[in-house]
């Protein structure tokens, strides 16, 4: 009965899946006839705008030319009137002159007569009509005003839309997904001519296959990328994946989004145990404070991760809620607090970054069940722990089994763990710089759990919170 009860589960877990998938089939086609409608009036509103635009500037430039034409005429027409003004007045002297000269003919007197031919010679060698053009400085030639426009004519008639950029495609082997951010990058579609800028949009999902977002939410955009690449950042990864896409926007067009893709974040999120934590530290939310018995206000020591779904890239561990009961609280010297959730297989990975005037700490796992509640941090053989100070002088040491190991590097300002219970390694890694700080192999024979421990030196604090990739 209990292997049918494991098929049927299957089969519901199926079905689920299937239903949760042709329900975002649903609600994209309902949400693309909206899109559709919305984008219809969006380009005809477009297109009547760009035909008065073009109309607008055909009526321009018709009134320039005529503009033009105008000028011209009318610079013709004042030199054509010059002419007639100074052939008019040409004309009258020269009549005059003529007058003179037929009335000098009947003068008898010969000195009379020699004076007056000396007064025509000299009248006409000054006369304008002898001196001035007898032919139209312009010609009523205005061919060179001439228009032609079939060739624009046959252009209006290709007028024609602009051609869609295809969608682009995502390089899934170049996308990272790190310190909660996701770096998307992809490959324009060829033969699609200047592309101005990109549309991303992305959504968390619960699983890849759906691409369904997680909580009926929409997708989030970003607009007018102008490279093939985008980072987003400060990234809340509360589910198992981020769906992105993306599309090409050209001139004034925009094309189909990509294929969605599913990014993986791989993250391990817990919180505290507040069962385990010593009795001086106080547990608020996500907040741990140190306060010694008998003194309030103390500044806050720990502060956990935002996220509090456990997911890793093996099945999500247990709680350990179940064996809380049989889980003493630290005591003593043992100002230490321990995870809420168990790691028994696969792969892991979390990080911690110390807060301003931190003095001293230590980050690792253990065995919960084998601590004992004084028990510190690498002082036994079921512990391991990263051990850094800030105190009178920087230390950095990796500890086990009552044994500590100096490491030669300063103390990270974010420190990265990463647990491989299978395989029984646990990384220590200073992510800022990308370093491997210090590598434990053992062979995991129990869950193990993360462990926190707050030196009493002076009051200090460190945030913990999760990331998705290893960065080594």
């Amino acid at each position: 009965m209990d292997t049918q009860k494991e098929a049927l589960r299957r089969i519901i877990n199926t079905l689920a899946n299937k239903n949760e998938e042709l329900q975002y089939f649903l609600d994209s086609v309902d949400g693309t006839r909206t899109g559709l409608q919305e984008e219809s009036c969006k380009v005809m509103s477009e297109l009547e705008a760009e035909l008065e635009k073009l109309s607008s500037a055909l009526e321009e430039r018709g009134a320039q030319l005529c503009d033009i034409i105008k000028g011209e005429k009318q610079r013709k027409e004042a030199e054509l009137q010059r002419q007639l003004s100074e052939g008019k007045a040409a004309l009258l002297s020269c009549q005059e002159l003529l007058e003179f000269a037929n009335q000098s003919l009947t003068i008898t007197n010969e000195e009379e007569f020699l004076t007056a031919a000396k007064e025509i010679k000299e009248r006409v060698t000054m006369a304008p009509a002898f001196r001035m053009a007898t032919r139209p400085a312009v010609s009523e030639n205005m061919s060179q005003f001439t228009v032609d426009f079939s060739g624009e004519k046959t252009g209006l008639l290709r007028l024609n839309f602009l051609p869609v950029p295809r969608a682009p495609e995502i390089d899934v082997s170049s996308c990272i997904v790190r310190d909660n951010s996701i770096t998307v990058t992809w490959r324009p579609s060829d033969g699609d001519g200047p592309i101005e800028r990109y549309d991303l949009e992305h959504h968390k999902a619960n699983h890849g296959g759906a691409l369904r977002a997680v909580g009926e939410a929409g997708w989030e955009k970003i607009s007018d990328i102008t490279d093939t690449q985008v980072t987003l950042s400060g990234l809340k990864f509360d589910s198992p994946f981020i769906v992105v896409r993306v599309r090409a926007r050209n001139k004034a067009a925009a094309g189909d989004f990509s294929e969605p893709v599913a990014m993986e974040t791989k993250a391990f999120t817990f919180g505290f145990d507040t069962a385990t934590a010593h009795a001086e530290l106080k547990i608020q939310g996500d907040t741990v404070t140190w306060e010694p018995q008998g003194v309030k206000g103390h500044d806050a020591r720990l502060r956990g991760k935002e996220n509090k779904n456990s997911r890793s890239a093996t099945p999500s561990p247990n709680k350990t809620a179940g064996s809380r009961g049989g889980r003493e609280r630290f005591a003593g010297e043992s100002y230490t607090v321990l995870g809420d959730q168990e790691i028994n297989g696969g792969c892991h990975y979390w990080e911690l970054r110390p807060l301003a005037d931190w003095k001293s700490l230590s980050v690792g796992v253990a065995y919960r069940g084998s601590l004992g509640r004084f028990d510190q941090l690498g002082k036994s053989s079921t512990s391991w722990c990263l051990y850094a100070s800030q105190w009178l002088q920087s230390a950095l040491a990796a500890k086990h089994g009552n044994r500590a190991k100096a490491l030669d590097w300063p103390p990270p300002q974010r420190i990265g763990v990463y647990c491989d219970h299978d395989n029984g390694e646990l990384m220590f890694i200073d992510v800022d710089r990308l370093r491997l700080l210090h590598i434990f192999r053992s062979r995991f024979l129990q869950p193990l759990v993360p462990a926190f421990t707050v030196s009493t030196i002076v009051p200090q604090q460190y945030y913990c919170r999760s990331t998705i990739e290893l960065l080594l």
